[in-house]
């Protein structure tokens, strides 16, 4: 069964294309950073990578919120051609995930740092002071963090193999306009 969405070649705004590489660059960042840092024994090193893991992190998340806003200003992405209605269906899931993880996982970081005990330092600047440990708070953190940063590299998977799928196989020219060109 086919959507009714028309086909259409709409160029995508400038800051539509940056938003897009940006946040998946930076994500990519600390995600890889973050997957780094888990495999790393205790020691020095792991909390280098940890700081740098939470002060990107927190960076991200004014990217992720302007992003977000962005988005809600401009609207859904227009379709580039007909889908069957559950291809459509998973990939503006995948895409509403995603806008959406870029959000949640900063604030998950957050949230272990602060309900751990542990202050919000951004490069060196303490933002949040340690405090008392507020264990469901960390607990939650630990969950949404850990859970989302696995489905997170499923619904990336996903959202990458949609985009050779529409550059190899369908050949309708979507990565030539995320990439702003006609």
């Amino acid at each position: 069964m086919k959507t009714d969405m028309k086909s259409t070649h709409q160029p995508l705004s400038k800051p539509t294309i940056a938003f897009h590489w940006l946040t998946g660059l930076f994500f990519l960042t600390v995600l890889g950073l973050g997957l780094y840092m888990g495999e790393l024994p205790k020691g020095p090193e792991k909390f280098e990578i940890m700081d740098w893991h939470k002060s990107l992190g927190f960076a991200f998340l004014f990217l992720a919120l302007s992003r977000v806003v962005w988005r809600l200003r401009e609207g859904q992405l227009p379709s580039l051609n007909e889908q069957t209605t559950w291809q459509d269906t998973l990939a503006k899931g995948i895409h509403v995930f995603l806008l959406l993880a870029t959000v949640l996982m900063p604030l998950s970081g957050m949230m272990m740092s602060i309900g751990g005990g542990h202050g919000l330092d951004f490069f060196g600047s303490e933002l949040v002071a340690a405090g008392e440990k507020i264990q469901w708070l960390g607990g939650l953190g630990h969950e949404v963090h850990e859970i989302g940063a696995n489905v997170v590299i499923l619904a990336l998977v996903l959202h990458i193999a949609g985009a050779l799928k529409h550059e190899y196989k369908i050949k309708d020219g979507l990565l030539s306009r995320m990439l702003g060109r006609k």
